[in-house]
């Protein structure tokens, strides 16, 4: 349950701070017995879908400690949501 209690917390702090995430795609525990979670979310729908282009998708890598709390998050990055992913 564990795994699912931190997707929550995640789903929760990007839905009140950033935008409603679309996919959490990784989840790693770290060496300080914290978590590294990947997230995308799709950015500026409303915008997009006004000028008829295809939605952007920011990834984000997010930290959380031991606490389930998440410390820190940043985009590492973006990309049309049709493009393929790449590592």
């Amino acid at each position: 349950m564990e795994i699912k209690e931190l997707m929550e917390a995640v789903n929760d702090f990007f839905k009140e701070h950033v935008a409603p995430p679309h996919k959490i795609t990784s989840v790693e525990g770290t060496e300080d017995e914290g978590w590294k979670v990947i997230v995308e979310v799709i950015e500026e729908k409303d915008y997009m879908k006004k000028y008829a282009k295809d939605e952007m998708l920011g990834v984000y890598q997010v930290s959380l400690n031991k606490k389930k709390e998440v410390t820190s998050f940043t985009r590492i990055n973006i990309r049309y949501r049709s493009a393929i992913a790449e590592d």
